[in-house]
């Protein structure tokens, strides 16, 4: 099932460069397909109005590895659509690499892309990793905008007006996630935690909501970017002897599971969007049975049509076939929102595509409801305001750039260890 939440929070406030070399989750490279302007040069016609830079700083490399391809391609497939409407706008788009806090690729990547005179950097998927860099880019004047940053410390975070997500807080998913274990029956929890603001933060919002509801955190210890064994960790939450356990952790989670998993019942372990994969056969058959998880967006369920679309286009662009979804919808929708506000303001300055973007997300203004690329691009050409509603929900972005509509898709593991809605 899906669960629907209206998140609020107090004002306070293309040349193409292939990245080559970076693996992806057993790729030995990314290729990207061209879908932005050959050779660079600006398109003559309407379509050469605006020519708007965005670079990413998605995870390529990294503890979050898993999620680049969905989140890549989702930026790919946007600029495709932006291209292809002619609407007075093209997408230079520079992929680049996020990385980690253990890596730090970013501390090379963000200086190439605020170099290219990029409007907007796409990035990163951690909320650690984006604090990282988040004063670099926004003191440069350059937006950023995270497709998955959930960490609650972005709402009031002094970011200049230059800070957006399509990701809503973890304060929604710690409800959602602390309500579900409750719900389930368990009375006492016990979490594994990851040391950083995505981690803490979505722990303490689980923990709040399965005390509200009447139960008892017992253990919660945490690690840290880079650490490779968990065996204190796991032996402190097992003789804890709780009833469920929580694992609000990156992809370090397959070498727990293991020993997680000899010890304790699938059933009753939960995961986090941060790990919330397809794991397959990595594991034997049933291994995951019954376990479930949290992920912010609407259900893959929902969005099939767009999981196909954006996996064909990834396909026939010359890249394996995705495995994973998640923060492809929100991706997507983040170029769309840059591009619909670029058009709206004009200009490629990037205060000028902050002042429009809630506008053009339906926060502000009283526009339009359009739900294509195209079809708002055409309301903002004659002259009329647009309100894009995306393929990741409505959005509706609030005074400090956090979306004020969104869901939380729960999910549970089969006999494959792979996800389906619950």
């Amino acid at each position: 099932m899906s669960v629907f939440a209206k998140a609020t929070a107090s004002p306070s406030r293309s040349k193409r460069t292939l990245l080559s070399g970076l693996a992806i989750v057993g790729a030995s490279a990314l290729v990207l397909a061209g879908c932005a302007t050959d050779g660079g040069e600006t398109p003559s016609g309407p379509a050469g109005d605006l020519t708007l830079k965005l670079g990413t700083a998605l995870p390529v490399t990294g503890n979050l590895a898993f999620l680049g391809p969905p989140e890549i391609a989702g930026t790919e497939y946007a600029a495709a659509q932006i291209n292809e409407a002619d609407a007075g706008i093209q997408i230079d788009l520079i992929q680049g690499d996020s990385g980690d806090t253990d890596n730090k690729a970013y501390e090379t990547e963000i200086p190439r892309l605020l170099g290219e005179d990029v409007s907007a950097i796409l990035g990163a998927a951690s909320s650690g990793v984006s604090l990282q860099f988040i004063d670099q880019v926004v003191g440069a004047g350059v937006i950023q905008f995270s497709p998955a940053n959930t960490s609650a410390a972005f709402t009031d975070y002094d970011d200049k007006g230059l800070y957006f997500r399509t990701a809503p807080s973890d304060v929604l998913q710690g409800e959602v996630l602390g309500n579900l274990i409750a719900g389930d029956g368990h009375e006492t929890l016990g979490m594994i935690v990851l040391n950083d603001s995505y981690g803490t933060g979505l722990a303490k919002f689980t923990q709040e909501a399965f005390e509200a509801a009447g139960g008892e955190v017992v253990s919660q210890p945490t690690y840290n970017t880079g650490d490779t064994t968990f065996d204190a960790q796991i032996s402190e939450v097992l003789a804890a002897d709780p009833d469920a356990i929580a694992l609000i952790t990156f992809e370090e989670v397959s070498t727990m599971l293991p020993s997680i998993v000899s010890s304790f019942p699938a059933e009753n372990l939960y995961f986090v969007d941060g790990n919330l994969a397809n794991f397959g056969d990595e594991f034997a058959p049933g291994t995951l049975k019954g376990a479930k998880g949290t992920l912010p967006g609407l259900s893959v369920d929902t969005i099939a049509d767009f999981t196909s679309a954006v996996n064909d286009f990834w396909v026939e662009s010359g890249q394996p076939e995705l495995t994973e979804f998640s923060y492809a919808a929100e991706s997507f929708d983040s170029v769309i929102l840059l591009a619909l506000a670029s058009l709206a303001a004009g200009s490629t300055d990037s205060a000028a595509i902050a002042e429009k973007l809630q506008e053009v997300s339906g926060g502000s203004g009283n526009g339009e409801k359009c739900t294509t690329f195209a079809d708002c691009a055409q309301i903002i050409n004659d002259g009329g305001v647009a309100d894009y509603d995306g393929i990741s929900g409505p959005i509706s972005f609030d005074e400090l750039g956090d979306p004020t509509e969104a869901k939380v898709g729960i999910y549970q593991y089969g006999e494959d260890n792979t996800y389906s809605a619950f």
